[in-house]
């Protein structure tokens, strides 16, 4: 399977299909332990995203990661807008003059995603960040195409990393963010990033499969 760049705003605007139908959601968890406003600001950022892509027919993969990563860094507040601002931009950086996206390209741009989120926030495995979400299916999703090199199966078990690594979440006490100055109080809830994080990750897979040949 290989994905078209050309399709680039179909699955960019799945992701803000997502966002939109899960910002209740997203500001549900984040209240327990949070300000309670990250569905708001998500929806908020990716809705901009498509109002300003409204009058274009197509857009390839970079092109529409780039504008979507450029209004998640200016349009939303608080530590997110910057941190998956840069996810996305570092994934059309790597993705950027390849006509097609293929299961070794897109680890890449998975793995440079996680790099420069990590490198911005510092966050760790077990921190519970969106990184205990990322962090597992980047690497569920390299040795999945080191094993059977199927990129459609690889998502699968992407997506499957992804759920298990937001889920886990719970179990563990915030170390960054607002939420670490709860402490312990903080067991007992995943992390809305964590949450948002597999969010993205399952609509992007989803269409990447339905787009793909």
């Amino acid at each position: 399977m290989v994905v078209d760049s050309a399709a680039g705003k179909e699955i960019a605007m799945a992701v803000v299909r997502a966002i939109q139908e899960n910002k209740d959601y997203l500001s549900e968890v984040d209240g327990l332990i949070g300000d309670g406003d990250h569905g708001i600001n998500m929806n908020k950022g990716f809705t901009m995203f498509a109002d300003k892509t409204a009058g274009k027919e197509a857009m390839k993969l970079d092109e529409a990661l780039r504008l979507l990563g450029r209004t998640l860094l200016g349009d939303i507040g608080g530590s997110m807008g910057p941190l998956y601002g840069s996810f996305f931009l570092e994934m059309a950086r790597t993705a950027k003059g390849h006509e097609s996206v293929d299961g070794l390209l897109f680890a890449d741009m998975l793995d440079a995603a996680l790099a420069k989120v990590q490198s911005l926030g510092n966050a760790q495995v077990g921190d519970k960040t969106l990184v205990d979400c990322l962090f597992p299916a980047c690497q569920t999703f390299r040795g999945a195409m080191g094993g059977s090199g199927d990129f459609e199966q690889a998502l699968e078990e992407m997506k499957l990393a992804a759920i298990t690594g937001r889920d886990g979440t719970t179990n563990l006490m915030a170390k960054l963010g607002r939420a670490s100055r709860l402490g312990a109080r903080s067991i007992g809830v995943p992390d809305a990033g964590a949450c948002s994080c597999c969010v993205i990750l399952c609509a992007m897979a989803d269409e990447m499969i339905a787009v793909g040949k």
